[in-house]
């Protein structure tokens, strides 16, 4: 079984290897590109079984599945899905999968590299040390080893941080909605999320973008923040309550790092940067070598099992 039409949303040719892109055009009788932003989406769709797309460039919303009426499969390139309407494509009998647990490993490790590089003025080190100038003087570090390290969502990549903390010797504490005895038994505790939030040396987001977790730091808990905390977000930055982030980062008295800026608006990014506790990364901390190859191939085994009636990752 093949698709008649693949239609692709925000997703080039360099997104995949040549290897998978012949993969994905033997599943299909034709491929078709369009930008997020084209007038022709719309009447483009009306003759599209297949729809792969990038979440975090276009939201398939109830308008544009109605404008494809042959649609079966919608195919979501990264974990997170909030911006589809898995909802209502149900209603239609759309299949929509996602690709959960390729990046998982690369994520965790990018926790600690931006926490480490901040905590041991790794910048700073090189830039001096690029002028010649090999002293030690004025640097200051702060050490993770028996430092409260609280992670909100303990799902792959948090549970993951949360082992890679143990390791560093930290006090391990998690709120999940549900509790994870597995990760109990190895010395992470569970703690109600408000105590969590308050008494976090470091506090890690790792949650999934969806409608209970939007806004989920919200102006109480980000005043509740403990002085010197350093947050670190991975997640989508819809969690965060971005007015009543600047206005704690206001106070100079907590850090925040993130690497979602993609998904920010301008006016967001230019609200927020003029603060030095305030550290920004291009979205790159799923970035690896392995965690590519993972991406590719689990999307397209995605696409080949809902051809055969096997469907995997389906998240409706």
């Amino acid at each position: 079984m093949r698709f008649k039409k693949i239609f692709t949303i925000g997703i080039s040719e360099s997104s995949f290897d040549v290897e998978y892109w012949k993969k994905i055009d033997a599943l299909t009788e034709k491929r078709a590109f369009l930008q997020k932003d084209s007038s022709e989406i719309i009447t483009s769709l009306n003759d599209v079984d297949c729809l792969l797309v990038n979440p975090f460039v276009f939201k398939v919303e109830k308008e544009y599945i109605d404008a494809a009426p042959k649609l079966k499969y919608i195919g979501v390139l990264a974990t997170a899905y909030a911006k589809v309407d898995c909802a209502y494509a149900a209603s239609k009998g759309i299949a929509v999968t996602n690709i959960p647990g390729y990046s998982t490993e690369a994520v965790a490790e990018f926790v600690f590299a931006i926490l480490l590089e901040h905590l041991r003025e790794l910048e700073k080190g090189k830039i001096q040390a690029r002028k010649g100038n090999y002293s030690e003087a004025g640097f200051s570090a702060t050490e993770i080893k028996n430092k409260k390290f609280g992670i909100l969502g303990l799902g792959r990549i948090g549970g993951r941080v949360a082992e890679i903390a143990l390791g560093f010797g930290a006090d391990v504490r998690y709120w999940s909605r549900n509790r994870k005895k597995e990760f109990e038994v190895k010395g992470i505790k569970y703690e109600d999320v408000d105590r969590l939030i308050a008494n976090s040396d470091f506090l890690s987001l790792h949650f999934a973008q969806t409608k209970e977790t939007e806004l989920f730091l919200n102006e109480k808990r980000i005043q509740r923040l403990k002085k010197g905390a350093i947050v670190i977000n991975t997640a989508p930055m819809e969690l965060i309550d971005i007015s009543a982030l600047e206005k704690r980062l206001s106070k100079e008295d907590i850090t925040f790092i993130l690497d979602h800026s993609d998904e920010m608006s301008e006016e967001n990014l230019k609200k927020l940067s003029k603060y030095k506790n305030f550290i920004i990364y291009p979205p790159i901390a799923y970035v690896t070598k392995e965690a590519r190859i993972a991406k590719q191939k689990i999307f397209v085994e995605n696409i080949e099992n809902f051809l055969k009636g096997t469907p995997i990752n389906k998240v409706n």
